[in-house]
C-alpha cells in the first residue's frame, strides 16, 4: 500500500478474512456486491445502502461504500426496475464499489452489532448464547449486581439517543441479559430458556409480548436501525487504523 490507497482486490480480501465470511451462511452475497473502480483512498461507512447514503458517497467523491445492509436478499424480485434501478445505476455510473456484510459483522466477538451493543452497556464477561446459529448472534451477560429495568433503560437511551420499546415482564430487578441488535426479537424463547431476564433487540412484533408475558422476561425494543449503528462503525474505525486511508461514517437518520 502506498500514498494511504489499497487495491480493491486487497480491500475486499482484508474485509472477507477479518469476518471469516465463509463461516457464515446467510441471506445475501457478504463481500463485494457491486465493483467499482479498482484504486481505494476513501471510503464511507453506513448501515444501509440506501439512496441517500449512495447520494452522500457521490458528494463525498468516495471510491467504495461499506455497509451492513446492502442487496441482493433471497427471496427478493430480481428486476432492476425503480428503486433497485436507482441505485445500481448511481453506484455504476460513479464507478463506486459497494461491500456489505450482514451476518458476519452480527457476530463478530469485537467489532460486531452485538458485541459493540454489549460494550456500549458497559457489560463485561459477554458470551455467546450456544443454543443458537450462527454462534454468537445472540450474546449474554451476567450484571455483578441486580439492577432496575428502569435503570437499564435509562442507560440505553442515554447512549442510543433515542426513546425506546419496553415491556415489563414483571419479575422485578435483573441480574441476567441477553440481546440481539436488529431484527432478532425472535430470539426472545431461546433468551428465555437460557434463564435471561432481559432481552433487548431492535424490533417488536405482536408474538413477542405474548412470549414475554409467559415466560416472565422483561423486553425492551431499542430500534432496528439504533442498535445497529456500532459495528459498521467499528469495521470502519478497523479499516482506517490498518491500512490508513479515509473512512468517514454517515448515520442515515431513520426511526425504525
Amino acid at each position: 500500500m502506498q500514498n494511504n490507497s489499497l487495491s480493491r482486490d486487497q480491500l475486499v480480501q482484508m474485509l472477507n478474512q477479518k469476518l471469516e465470511i465463509s463461516r457464515v451462511r446467510d441471506y445475501c452475497p457478504n463481500g463485494l456486491q457491486v465493483e467499482g473502480r479498482s484504486e481505494i483512498r476513501k471510503v464511507l461507512t453506513g448501515v444501509t445502502a440506501s439512496q441517500a447514503l449512495l447520494d452522500r458517497a457521490v458528494a463525498e467523491q468516495v471510491d467504495a461504500v461499506l455497509v451492513h445492509h446492502g442487496y441482493f436478499w433471497k427471496g427478493e424480485s430480481s428486476e432492476i426496475t425503480g428503486m433497485k434501478k436507482r441505485r445500481l445505476q448511481t453506484l455504476l455510473q460513479h464507478d463506486i464499489n459497494l461491500l456489505a456484510y450482514h451476518l458476519p459483522l452480527d457476530i463478530h466477538p469485537e467489532l460486531g452489532n452485538n458485541a459493540r451493543l454489549g460494550a456500549l452497556l458497559g457489560l463485561t464477561e459477554i458470551s455467546a448464547l450456544a443454543s443458537v446459529e450462527p454462534v454468537g448472534v445472540v450474546r449474554q451477560a451476567s450484571l455483578a449486581e441486580p439492577q432496575a429495568l428502569t435503570e437499564i433503560v435509562a442507560l440505553l437511551q442515554q447512549q442510543l439517543g433515542r426513546q425506546v420499546f419496553v415491556h415489563d415482564g414483571g419479575i422485578g430487578a435483573v441480574t441476567q441479559i441477553a440481546w440481539c441488535t436488529g431484527g432478532g426479537q425472535g430470539y426472545i424463547d431461546q433468551a428465555a430458556a437460557a434463564g435471561a431476564q432481559l432481552f433487548i433487540s431492535g424490533e417488536v412484533s405482536e408474538q413477542t409480548i405474548h412470549s414475554a408475558n409467559e415466560q416472565g422476561i422483561h423486553f425492551i425494543a431499542a430500534g432496528h436501525h439504533a442498535t445497529e449503528r456500532y459495528g459498521i462503525q467499528a469495521l470502519g474505525e478497523w479499516l482506517a487504523a490498518e491500512t490508513g486511508i479515509e473512512v468517514i461514517f454517515s448515520d442515515i437518520y431513520n426511526p425504525a
